[in-house]
């Protein structure tokens, strides 16, 4: 029974300081209520999502021009190895 009294007794301390520490911090009941909790998540949610999504786009960037951020030069077009064989230059004819 001294048990629960202590374990209430810490639980409204500890309820007490909470409310304290908020009143000091954001002022009084009335004007920390104005705007609602989940609107505040939504808010932080897009703004992570934003965070998010610029370092995924600042990444595929330093990958996909690493070479030319390294200074190492780049070629302008590919150049084929071999000529490509038309067609009509093909020593093998079939006939019908």
């Amino acid at each position: 029974m001294a048990g629960d009294r202590d374990a209430i007794l810490l639980e409204s301390v500890r309820v007490h300081r909470a409310r304290l520490r908020a009143a000091f911090l954001q002022g009084e009941q009335l004007h920390r209520r104005r705007t609602s909790d989940n609107v505040r998540r939504f808010v932080g949610g897009v703004v992570l999502a934003a965070v998010l999504c610029a370092v995924c786009t600042g990444v595929s960037f330093v990958r996909a021009n690493a070479d030319s951020l390294r200074g190492s030069p780049v070629p302008a077009s590919p150049t084929p190895s071999s000529p490509a064989i038309s067609a009509a230059a093909d020593p093998v004819q079939t006939h019908r």
